[in-house]
């Protein structure tokens, strides 16, 4: 955790797709921390606790790289913190959470969470001790109501779901934009080239898959530095390799 920068509002979750629900939170909290004078924070965790604790890789909307990414995008003010998630994090009381971190390393005078926000030792803290360590040290805290639709909250949970189960127009309609999917290209056997139809074959994809099919997409190409250019339009083929029958892959024609 870095030196404290003075007095901040600061935006605690995991904001995984930085979706529509995320988003109006991010809004309001901006929107506060102008009024009050205060720095815009946004502090996120890295990696998952799943991670840490040996449960595996959960499934993910945006690697950190394009989650703090799309967060930098909602307001030029806004900085993101990612805090490395440790077992010696995890471990550490409401109280010294509170102190090292909110007060202390960032400066704290307003703390946004969710309405299931949960910290410390054995997840203990919750919003009500939140706001009462913050009665305490200087800041208050708030949970801002959850925005959704007709089809209810937004949340990371709706549009995984959506995607897993192929309905990409719902998935988009959570994030307020189509979903997406990184990975690196794998030289293939080129037998999509002979056939007229050659394919850009990706691996290494952090993303969760949507279901099998074939799906239409813009495709970027990314360097190195992390600059993104749009390379063109194309068509995705998720599953088992229509041309070969090789087992599952997810191959793009442009």
């Amino acid at each position: 955790m870095g030196a404290r920068r003075g007095a901040s509002l600061v935006a605690i979750g995991n904001f995984d797709g930085v979706h529509r629900g995320h988003r109006a939170v991010i809004a309001l909290a901006v929107e506060r921390a102008r009024a009050l004078g205060l720095a815009p924070l946004v502090l996120t965790f890295h990696p998952h606790p799943h991670v840490v604790f040996g449960r595996g890789n959960p499934l993910v909307l945006t690697p950190l790289e394009r989650k703090v990414e799309l967060l930098l995008r909602l307001d030029p003010a806004l900085r993101v913190v990612v805090e490395p998630f440790t077992v010696e994090l995890a471990a550490l009381s409401a109280e010294r959470f509170v102190d090292e971190v909110l007060v202390a390393a960032l400066g704290a005078r307003v703390v946004v969470v969710g309405p299931d926000f949960r910290f410390g030792r054995g997840r203990t803290g919750d919003l009500a001790r939140l706001a009462a360590l913050g009665a305490a040290r200087g800041f208050t805290a708030i949970a801002p109501p959850t925005a959704g639709d007709a089809a209810g909250p937004f949340s990371s949970t709706r549009a995984r779901q959506a995607i897993v189960a192929g309905d990409v127009v719902a998935a988009a309609g959570v994030l307020g934009r189509p979903h997406g999917l990184t990975g690196r290209v794998a030289r293939g056997d080129g037998r999509g080239r002979s056939l007229g139809a050659p394919t850009a074959n990706l691996t290494d994809i952090p993303e969760v898959l949507p279901a099998d099919g074939v799906y239409a997409g813009l495709v970027d190409q990314v360097t190195e530095d992390g600059a993104a250019a749009r390379l063109a339009l194309g068509v995705m083929n998720l599953g088992v390799r229509p041309t070969v029958g090789a087992g599952r892959s997810v191959e793009v024609h442009l």
